[in-house]
């Protein structure tokens, strides 16, 4: 190993701990390329924050050119169908690494499986964030009081 390649490779380090930076994308977000969509969207927010022109003490092309390529990496494993070509491109098959769940099968489950295009395999795995459940009550709010309004307007006009 040249001393060019000793310094590339300290300089590839993410974090301490952490597995290197490869030229992949999974190896630039330092995953494995079996991890799941919640993993990928962790990792990539906590290196755009280490990363982040605005917020890095690295010069600015430098800290421009490594978010450039987070951006690039995060766009690509987001995005299902843009991740499945890149894992045929790369030669990763998913093929032995996911399994069926036990009572898949159900006609319910595979006809509500293939409508599903987000990091989440179901929407209901997803808890609701405080602005869903602050418009929730509002509608419910707004239903009941709509309610009320027209009871008491036919009790008025029922006289």
């Amino acid at each position: 190993m040249t001393s060019n390649e000793g310094t590339a490779n300290s300089k590839s380090q993410k974090i301490p701990g952490k597995t290197p930076l490869g030229s992949s994308y999974y190896g630039l977000l330092g995953l494995h390329p079996s991890a799941s969509p919640i993993d990928i969207r962790r990792s990539y927010r906590e290196l755009s924050k280490l990363y982040h022109p605005d917020t890095t003490d690295l010069p600015p092309t430098v800290a421009t050119a490594k978010f450039q390529q987070l951006n690039n990496a995060y766009a690509t494993l987001s995005n299902p169908e843009r991740r499945l070509a890149y894992d045929l491109k790369i030669g990763y098959s998913r093929m032995n690494v996911i399994q069926q769940p036990p009572g898949f099968n159900t006609p319910v489950s595979q006809s509500r499986a293939k409508n599903f295009n987000s990091a989440y395999l179901d929407p209901a795995d997803r808890p609701l964030s405080p602005g869903e459940i602050f418009a929730l009550f509002m509608m419910g709010s707004t239903l009941v009081g709509c309610l009320m309004l027209a009871i008491a307007i036919g009790l008025i006009r029922g006289n």
